[in-house]
């Protein structure tokens, strides 16, 4: 099996790192890297077309390993994997992550992780984001070896291209999880503050910061991950809206 992994941490990201090693072990795997080569996270599904791409090759642990590192964003690494001529072989699977922060709730609008998972998906390739849902939490192996076992175990479910699968791992000890659940997606209301400061030269510039309110209805991602359980929520790009859609179609079509 041919899997492509890329990010939105960057190629050197303790995450992504931590999922090639372990998959790497396994010699049934042919894996290859393509990820920014810095961090790029909340860049959501933006691509770069007002400058060149620029590529740096990295050595892997294999030789028939292939890494690359980009200076785009995670949906600008999975479309010049795909359509770029760049891989040895097609993927059989992209694996997105695994981020450094969880993806849950709206957060997935503005994710590179989720997003470069989406654009596989629009590219007909099976796809998965998955995330650690702590900034603080280091150890990315429980969470790396997790996957390996859900891609072996659920081979069916994970190579569907019918949408991508949006995995959220507590950030505990595996024995501290309670277990797996299929989830919706949960609701996050973000009351934002812009910090104004001034550059050296005189230029107002601005941070962003501010607080998260989670609605943690059961059966959300959000709920999963208070429960310490892990989240699967399966997600698809099809934004239409399709009660309105039948609404808006009666209103507008002549008797």
């Amino acid at each position: 099996m041919r899997i492509l992994l890329t990010n939105d941490d960057g190629f050197f990201s303790p995450g992504i790192q931590a999922l090639y090693n372990t998959l790497s072990k396994n010699n049934k795997y042919e894996i290859y890297i393509v990820a920014p080569e810095g961090q790029r996270s909340a860049c959501g599904r933006s691509i770069t077309i007002f400058h060149p791409l620029f590529v740096t090759p990295h050595k892997l642990n294999r030789n028939k390993d292939f890494g690359l590192a980009v200076n785009g964003t995670p949906t600008d690494c999975v479309k010049l994997a795909m359509e770029g001529n760049i891989l040895p072989h097609k993927p059989d699977l992209i694996i997105s992550g695994i981020n450094n922060g969880p993806n849950l709730g709206t957060d997935v609008f503005y994710s590179g992780t989720v997003a470069a998972a989406m654009e596989g998906i629009l590219l007909g390739i099976p796809s998965l984001a998955v995330s650690l849902t702590s900034y603080d939490f280091d150890n990315f192996l429980p969470a790396a070896n997790f996957m390996q076992q859900f891609i072996e175990e659920n081979w069916e479910l994970v190579s569907s291209t019918d949408g991508l699968l949006n995995i959220n791992i507590p950030a505990v000890n595996p024995d501290e999880w309670t277990g797996v659940q299929i989830t919706k997606l949960g609701k996050s209301v973000y009351h934002n503050t812009f910090e104004s400061r001034k550059a050296p030269y005189g230029r107002e510039y601005y941070w962003i910061s501010g607080d998260v309110i989670h609605d943690n209805e059961q059966g959300t991602d959000l709920k999963a991950i208070e429960e310490l359980a892990v989240s699967i929520t399966p997600l698809h790009g099809d934004l239409t809206d399709y009660k309105r859609l039948e609404a808006l179609n009666k209103m507008f079509t002549s008797p």
